[in-house]
């Protein structure tokens, strides 16, 4: 059995991976900033799948070092969605280095060296952090999840058309990444393991259909035409992988089971 530390253990890619790691018979710690830390760094609270809260915060550093003594793997899922990532990135493997951690997995996205976006830049950061730490390390990459691609439609609930935009997707089931990183996780460190994404690549305005057609919503469909690099990028794709994808669950699927 070994002993995990999972950054953004919470979250929506986090709480599956937990899950999935202690269904494996790990013990798996959870980093919280909310955690009410005891004397010695440790959590009274309880996680998700039995797992355990400790406290720390990566912003600052705080409970970090503490959170670290005995752990064996730390899996970096957390992600403030901006660029503030490397700075944590920074500190968290600076305490790693010192804790004697044994293996990094980072969670990082597929494409983000072909694309000019300030996040992705700032997650290509990261993963140089984790490559030159010294520690042995595995790098997953995937594509985006069901529930990105169906954040930006539900945002669009209240308009009377459906925007879109002239780009391929290839979004995969959170469940199926959860469960990938669980075994990159028990697994020797690997360095840049294969990209994996959904079982299909269509545009999204394919995807905005099954999006109405699970609603019953029947809303003109509007392309949204965005110049500029980062956009060009998306359009070639390079936010996708090769055929056929990792996963097996569909976006229309999706959309069925989660109104």
């Amino acid at each position: 059995m070994t002993r995990i530390l999972v950054t953004g253990g919470t979250g929506g890619l986090g709480a599956p991976a937990v899950r999935a790691l202690n269904a494996r018979g790990h013990e798996v710690d959870v980093l919280s900033r909310s955690a009410r830390a005891s004397g010695s760094g440790r959590a009274s609270g309880r996680g998700s799948g039995g797992s355990t809260l400790v406290f720390g915060d990566m912003s600052t550093g705080e409970g970090v070092a503490d959170a670290l003594r005995d752990i064996h793997t730390v899996v970096h899922l957390a992600t403030s969605r901006s660029t503030k990532d490397s700075a944590q990135t920074r500190r968290l493997v600076a305490a790693a280095q010192a804790a004697g951690v044994s293996h990094i997995v980072f969670m990082s996205i597929v494409g983000i060296e072909r694309i000019g976006y300030s996040y992705y830049r700032d997650k290509l950061a990261c993963e140089v952090l984790v490559e030159e730490s010294g520690i042995p390390f595995t790098i997953l990459r995937a594509t985006q999840f069901h529930d990105f691609l169906a954040g930006f439609f539900r945002l669009q609930r209240r308009l009377p058309a459906l925007f879109s935009l002239n780009i391929p997707i290839q979004p995969i089931a959170v469940e199926e990444v959860a469960k990938r990183v669980a075994e990159v996780s028990e697994s020797a460190p690997a360095g840049r393991v294969a990209d994996i994404g959904g079982p299909e690549v269509k545009p999204m305005r394919e995807f905005a259909a099954e999006w109405q057609i699970a609603r019953g919503t029947r809303k003109p469909i509007w392309m949204l035409h965005i110049p500029g690099g980062t956009v060009r990028a998306f359009k070639a794709g390079h936010h996708t992988t090769k055929m056929p994808g990792y996963g097996s669950g569909t976006f229309a699927q999706y959309a069925e089971a989660n109104p």
